[in-house]
């Protein structure tokens, strides 16, 4: 499990999973040493506090593959930076996401080819949660040129 979680983000390392009722929630935490403030660009190693966080990743055999991160929130070592705290972000999935940037991408490519209605219809089926309007924002969000 650790492998798949490497190539999510080398980043990130393998707590532990269960699966229960079809789903596999997958719990995993940082191992780097510093964030990267988004506001100012500054790194700092100082520890404001833990949260978790959830999002929906691309399913392994049939089963929902739910990630629970450990996340930091740090503080900002910059005097001059206008945030005090920040939270550690990954390159894998955008800021306040629910889904990663791939299983965004794999919705994307389905409903390019389907109707919303369809394409919500066929990724439930494979065990992806997303509603015919999720399809629909992703879809003018992409157009826009959000991503």
């Amino acid at each position: 499990m650790d492998e798949f979680i490497k190539l999510l983000d080398p980043s990130l390392n393998y707590i532990e999973h269960i699966t229960k009722d079809k789903k596999c929630i997958i719990t995993v935490e940082s191992n780097r040493k510093d964030a990267i403030c988004p506001y100012c660009g500054m790194a700092s190693s100082k520890k404001h506090s833990m949260y978790k966080k959830e999002f929906q990743d691309l399913p392994i055999q049939d089963n929902q593959v739910i990630i629970l991160i450990r996340n930091r929130k740090m503080f900002c070592i910059n005097p001059e930076c206008s945030h005090k705290t920040f939270s550690e972000r990954f390159d894998f999935i955008q800021y306040k996401a629910r889904k990663t940037e791939r299983l965004i991408k794999k919705i994307l490519g389905i409903s390019s080819r389907l109707s919303s209605v369809a394409a919500s219809t066929m990724l439930k089926s494979d065990t992806v949660e997303v509603s015919k309007s999720t399809i629909c924002r992703m879809i003018k969000k992409n157009a826009s040129g959000s991503r």
